[in-house]
């Protein structure tokens, strides 16, 4: 099964890092965001991805260009120009590079990768954020569902300490809970083909009216993850990841 991934967005709430590379190449831990999906995605047995390029898309085409060498130990012959790598790592993915446009948003650039979904099922997510989502659990509940589409829905970490009063005395204090404030959408979709009519071009956002249309007609459906979800959307967020992921115990990192 294909994975989608929207990588073209400008990513301007994270200025600071986009100013010269796409946010889903912000890294975390030395290595792109992009990179931590597909390995979450890798680990559950999905290793063929579609990423939807826009802003700077032109680095992630050399990002994976490169990706062997850079990833392996080399020997170079000086005088003959012949490379050797040495590196027994490397992932069994398959990654198709898509130009979607630069100003096209979600909606659009999913419909523009129409032809090469072939009338299946497929996944898709965000490239900027990182989850310990149990993949196959998800694709079972929207293969028993029977519905055209599901969201995963997600409960976000507060940005600040909870407390709670018994007159001025705290009862109860929480170091950034879970927010109390309902389930927003956290990516991670399985979609059926018949989505795609719900799109009309270039300019539709995906999360207007293609997934407000599903949700009347009955064929949206949410998967609630209780567990991490996280975006990176600020400096803050970058901040928060590369904190989990020099703790040696970075929730959302699933695979060995």
């Amino acid at each position: 099964m294909k994975v989608v991934i929207l990588a073209g967005g400008f990513g301007t709430r994270l200025s600071e890092e986009t100013i010269i590379k796409p946010k889903p190449m912000v890294e975390a831990g030395g290595k792109p965001m992009l990179w931590h999906i597909m390995n979450a995605y890798g680990f559950h047995g999905y290793r063929e991805f579609i990423i939807a390029l826009g802003y700077k898309g032109e680095l992630i085409k050399e990002y994976f260009l490169n990706y062997y060498h850079h990833q392996s130990d080399l020997t170079v012959d000086l005088k003959t120009g012949t490379t050797k790598a040495m590196n027994n790592g490397f992932k069994d993915w398959i990654v198709h590079l898509v130009d979607t446009g630069l100003n096209t948003m979600t909606g659009g650039r999913l419909y523009r990768l129409r032809d090469r979904l072939k009338g299946e099922t497929f996944m898709l997510t965000y490239g900027d954020g990182v989850s310990n989502i149990d993949i196959n659990s998800l694709l079972g509940f929207h293969k028993g569902h029977g519905k055209a589409a599901t969201v995963t829905a997600v409960k976000p970490p507060a940005r600040f300490g909870g407390m709670k009063f018994d007159g001025n005395r705290v009862v109860e204090f929480k170091e950034k809970p879970q927010t109390d404030e309902g389930w927003i959408n956290g990516g991670y979709f399985v979609f059926e083909p018949e989505v795609l009519k719900y799109i009309s071009g270039d300019q539709t956002v995906l999360e207007k009216e293609p997934l407000e249309n599903l949700a009347k007609d009955g064929q949206l459906m949410a998967y609630k993850h209780e567990g991490f979800w996280q975006c990176m959307d600020t400096l803050r967020d970058k901040q928060l990841l590369e904190k989990l992921w020099e703790s040696g115990k970075a929730p959302w990192k699933v695979w060995k």
